[in-house]
Formats: C-alpha cells, sequence, structure tokens
C-alpha cells in the first residue's frame, strides 16, 4: 500500500519538493531526524522540511513560531509534511496506524507499563494523533507549552496508545486513516478524538 501512495502521490511529492526548493532555498527539501521505533530501535523518519534551517528549536511545535516557514504551516496544516514517510512504512520503519515515533529522550522516559507501548511499530497516524491533530495550536495557547506538553498531553498520548495496542482493530484502523485523510473526528474509548 505504501508503494502505491507513492506511485499514485508521485506528482504531489515533486510539486511539493519543487515548491520547498523555490520557497524555502537553502536548505533540503526532506527534513531527517533520529526517532524511537519498535522495541526501542532508533531509525531515521522522513518529512518535508517545514522550518528554517539551523534554528536549533525545542522538540514540541508551537503553532506561529518564528522557525516554522509561512509554506512550512500550510504543508503542516494539511498534513503534506508527513507523505515522505511512506517511504519509512515501504521499507518497515512505521506503519500506516500507530503512535507518533518519539524524539529520543521522550520514549526513553517510558516507565513501567508505559513501556509497552514500544511494541508497536510507530504509525503515520494513530488515535493520538488524531485527538491532538490541533497540537501545534493548543500548546500556542499555554503559557509553558513544554511544561503542558510533557505533564498533560504526552501522558495523555502514552494512555491511548496503551488503549490502541491493547484493542487493535484493523475495521478501527482503517477510520482512523479515513478521518485523517478527510480531517474528521471519530468515536474511540469512549472520547471523540
Amino acid at each position: 500500500m505504501a508503494l502505491i501512495g507513492l506511485l499514485v502521490l508521485w506528482p504531489v511529492l515533486l510539486v511539493v519538493a519543487l515548491l520547498i526548493r523555490i520557497k524555502m532555498p537553502g536548505g533540503p527539501v526532506i527534513f531527517k531526524q533520529r526517532r524511537v521505533g519498535r522495541d526501542g530501535r532508533l531509525f531515521t523518519m522522513y518529512k518535508f522540511r517545514s522550518m528554517t534551517v539551523g534554528h536549533g528549536g525545542s522538540s514540541v511545535s508551537v503553532a506561529g513560531e518564528s522557525r516554522i516557514t509561512p509554506l512550512g504551516a500550510k504543508l503542516r496544516r494539511y498534513k503534506l509534511d508527513e507523505l515522505p514517510e511512506l517511504w519509512n512504512v515501504l521499507i518497515g520503519d512505521m506503519s500506516f496506524v500507530g503512535p507518533r515515533p518519539d524524539v529520543p529522550g521522550y520514549a526513553d522516559s517510558l516507565s513501567g507499563p508505559d513501556r509497552e507501548v514500544l511494541r508497536l511499530r510507530p504509525g503515520i497516524t494513530g488515535p493520538a494523533s488524531l485527538k491532538y491533530r490541533d497540537e501545534e495550536e493548543l500548546l500556542a495557547r499555554q503559557a509553558d507549552p513544554q511544561r503542558y506538553n510533557d505533564e498533560v498531553i504526552f501522558p495523555d498520548k502514552v494512555r491511548i496508545n496503551r488503549f490502541y495496542l491493547h484493542n487493535y482493530s484493523f475495521v478501527r484502523d482503517i477510520q482512523m486513516i479515513i478521518c485523517t485523510v478527510l480531517g474528521r473526528r471519530m468515536k474511540y474509548d469512549n472520547e471523540l478524538i
């Protein structure tokens, strides 16, 4: 399916790559970052670059930050920056649905039963991704975005991902993919995500 996605979407990938090259010169088109994958193994995740080069910012992105370029903000809003992750799915580092892969530091902080989420292959989308699809805007409204992420959002994502691990359903995975593409919400574990 990832190969079919890449073959079908290659014109979109090409247009986005050209726009990045024209609107955000002086840096790579593809952003590469080490992330924690299944069983805690590190892998390189690929996305379209949406930030300025050499920004040196936090691992938590907040809407309206100066390091996010105007084109990058649009790519993020429509999730187009995620399209290169189809390559990660194709080579087996990621799946379509699962927990978003964390940067080292967050996954390392998992302890006790929370570590079981590392048994899952990370996904392009998933229940926590759907619930926090507007995460950057939510963080922008906080007095201390990093602290809010660490104390509220991250623990809630772990809770949701643990529920996903123990209540996997192929039908729900398809629902999550459709909701991601259409920007819709769905009922999951007695909450709207």
